[in-house]
């Protein structure tokens, strides 16, 4: 199995809902998450990155039904990656991320791999 897929975010608009639900950021990312964006000088614009990785990922499985505390994008050293956690930490898959933001979007990209086949 192998699947792609892509999302993107207007930074502003998550800004706007984080605003107005403080909450929000709580149920969309994870601690890690919040954490890793609040060391930032503009934390939305992080956040929103994560936001679409989180859709791109649950496209690129085709997941009907998730959790945003089941996809977490952690960053290393080697980049960002993805941990698969709750309901889809079982699933025998490769994921790639890519991220990007300018000053008024945010993007992402996940690729899905079967492990066996590299």
């Amino acid at each position: 199995m192998s699947a792609v897929g892509l999302d993107l975010l207007e930074i502003d608009r998550l800004e706007r809902a984080l605003e107005r639900r403080p909450r929000l950021a709580q149920r969309l990312f994870t601690e890690g998450e919040r954490a890793y964006a609040a060391q930032r000088v503009r934390p939305a614009q992080h956040l929103a990155a994560r936001f679409c990785a989180k859709e791109a990922v649950a496209k690129a499985l085709r997941l009907t039904a998730w959790s945003w505390q089941d996809i977490e994008v952690v960053s290393s050293q080697d980049g960002p990656r993805i941990v698969l956690r709750g309901a889809l930490e079982g699933l025998d898959v490769d994921v790639d991320v890519s991220l990007t933001h300018t000053r008024g979007m945010a993007g992402a990209v996940a690729l899905i791999r079967d492990p066996g086949r590299g």
